[in-house]
């Protein structure tokens, strides 16, 4: 089965998340998650971690990720595990390939015109929300 990561990543003040610019398909064009490959023998977290510097220059001491969940595509024999943070200071991102940007945590993830993954980053961002509202 192949596996990948996506990792949702907010600001310090928790309201910007962290997206790029899709420049390949599937989703070209759209804003996604920042993630990757996992590469075989690779654990989970050390997975999330590189492709999260790789992308985005946001080290391990900038942020912890929690896993949050994961999805299982059978049809494509494939598993998408999905990572949350929040960083725990400003930092200067490092653009790998695709663009990044910081979009306001109000909007509407569920667009599909706008946001890949049709409707998943919507999912993904209540369910982060949800995990937040937790550790208050």
């Amino acid at each position: 089965m192949k596996k990948y990561n996506c990792i949702l990543i907010y600001n310090e003040e928790r309201n910007k998340i962290l997206f790029c610019k899709r420049k390949k398909p599937p989703y070209r064009g759209l804003w996604n998650l920042i993630g990757g490959k996992i590469e075989d023998g690779e654990t989970s977290f050390d997975a999330a971690y590189r492709e999260l510097y790789e992308e985005t220059g946001i080290t391990d001491k900038d942020t912890e990720l929690i896993y949050l969940m994961d999805m299982v595509y059978y049809q494509t024999d494939m598993k998408l595990e999905i990572f949350g943070g929040i960083l725990n200071k400003e930092v200067t991102l490092v653009e790998e390939f695709q663009t990044l940007s910081w979009i306001d945590a109000k909007e509407d993830f569920f667009d599909c015109g706008r946001f890949a993954g049709d409707g998943n980053i919507g999912h993904i961002v209540r369910m982060m929300e949800r995990e937040l509202k937790k550790g208050k």
